[in-house]
């Protein structure tokens, strides 16, 4: 049942994310060109995903438990350090650049479109060599 949850929520994600606009390059970058030719289309969209999750996150976590578990999985790690700033620096320089993130990267995949493959590969590439360097120098976390 988890896993037909999980699929069913992907793919809404994914449809949203579609037909939002959130998969063209050219219309995430043109919202984050605030002071040039700005693009306001997706302000509805994040603005909307904000306003969602603001009310129904603090009414799911009124509940005893997740719908499909035995506990809420929250992070326990409240702590801003480099890692975390320059991490934060590093996805918001490639999402400005690229105007592709992960999930709108992922979905444009099945587009055939050269781009999103050439930016999964390089965020993969990307990860397995934050890998490797975390392990060469171990982590302070």
């Amino acid at each position: 049942m988890k896993g037909l949850v999980a699929l069913a929520s992907g793919f809404i994600f994914a449809l949203g994310l579609g037909l939002s606009g959130m998969t063209q390059p050219h219309i995430v970058r043109g919202f984050l060109d605030v002071f040039g030719a700005w693009d306001w289309r997706l302000l509805g969209v994040m603005g909307g995903a904000i306003g969602i999750h603001s009310i129904t996150y603090r009414l799911i976590l009124k509940r005893p438990s997740p719908i499909l578990d035995t506990k809420f999985q929250l992070p326990t790690k409240k702590d801003i350090d480099l890692r975390l700033i320059s991490g934060s620096i590093l996805f918001g320089l490639g999402w400005g650049w690229a105007g592709i993130c992960p999930g709108p990267g992922l979905v444009g995949m099945l587009s055939g479109n050269i781009v999103f493959i050439y930016f999964i590969g390089s965020m993969l590439l990307g990860m397995k060599v934050f890998q490797m360097i975390e392990h060469k120098f171990g982590s302070k976390t």
